[in-house]
């Protein structure tokens, strides 16, 4: 099933036999661990039969119990999981406060940077998703975090890129769910997409929330 997503080139999720466009923003709702691998697992293997640059941050799981699960699971994608030049993973609280603090212009601009490192040899679509459990801890700055998602989309639309943000709904308040969903124009339940009728454009949701976020230059 096609849905559009953006004016940019068509794409196969991997994800309950859905096509959709480059230059699009998810946010992923899950509550078991065999709903979050049927996500990821199904997207990430798409990703290796289509060559794509993926990056898999995990905030539930150890980065070896990934590699196994996933080889387990995906067998043909074993010679990408060790290959830079197709895998990155991470411990998702490693990659969003290095330093110990949560700042969206610094994850901004490590976008940025990634992104223009990873066209510098020419396109390279990219996949990335990340499990978002590990906001939860009592990180400086993680107040600022909405703000992030929200200024996402000005990063990702016009770009060959494709993310989806996983959200346990077991884990998060209501409260918290309600505004992850004014900031991700698409949504991801039970292998379902569809259009996001909560989303706010960045443009109105930082004016709102967090308008010292609101500047596009970074």
């Amino acid at each position: 099933m096609y849905i559009k997503t953006s004016e940019q080139e068509i794409l196969k999720l991997g994800i309950g036999n859905y096509s959709c466009n480059w230059g699009m923003h998810i946010c992923g709702l899950y509550e078991t661990e065999e709903e979050r691998d049927q996500i990821i697992f199904g997207f990430l293997n798409q990703g290796c039969l289509d060559g794509d640059m993926q990056l898999y941050y995990p905030g539930e799981r150890s980065v070896e119990d990934f590699y196994q699960k996933f080889s387990n699971t995906c067998p043909k994608c074993k010679t990408h999981l060790h290959d830079p030049d197709y895998f990155a993973l991470a411990p998702a609280k490693d990659v969003y406060t290095p330093h110990g603090v949560f700042d969206p212009w610094e994850m901004g601009k490590a976008l940025d940077s990634y992104y223009a490192a990873s066209q510098a040899k020419g396109r390279r679509n990219v996949r990335a998703t990340s499990e978002m459990v590990w906001s939860l801890d009592a990180v400086p700055g993680i107040e600022n975090l909405l703000a992030y998602e929200s200024r996402t989309n000005y990063f990702i639309p016009g770009k060959h890129w494709i993310g989806i943000c996983m959200y346990n709904v077991t884990k998060f308040s209501g409260d918290i769910i309600m505004n992850v969903l004014r900031t991700h124009p698409f949504t991801l339940n039970g292998s379902v997409i569809t259009a996001n009728p909560y989303y706010e454009n960045p443009d109105v949701w930082l004016a709102k929330y967090a308008p010292q976020f609101l500047s596009k230059i970074i």
